[in-house]
């Protein structure tokens, strides 16, 4: 028996900052957004819902719903982005 792979799905503005990063910092992004897909544990905030990976000076807040193993990637910036992006609540 495996363990199960997990589902990415991206909300709508996910990528507003993706888009314009350097295509070397995308392809490092994406593969995380890979590595999210196994059984790694994420690193929680306090008191908050968001799971956040790094990526050098760049985050990712998704969302992890385990009875249908899926992650949901609400946030992808650097980490002045991060911050505005989550005082906003």
């Amino acid at each position: 028996m495996g363990i199960a792979e997990w589902k990415l799905l991206f909300k709508p503005g996910w990528d507003e900052h993706f888009r314009h990063f350097d295509k070397a910092i995308q392809e490092r992004i994406l593969k995380k957004f890979e590595q999210l897909k196994s059984p790694i544990i994420g690193r929680g905030l306090h008191s908050s819902r968001y799971l956040i990976e790094e990526v050098g000076g760049y985050r990712i807040a998704y969302i992890e719903d385990s009875p249908s193993n899926t992650r949901k990637i609400h946030f992808v910036g650097n980490h002045k982005q991060y911050e505005r992006w989550y005082s906003k609540g």
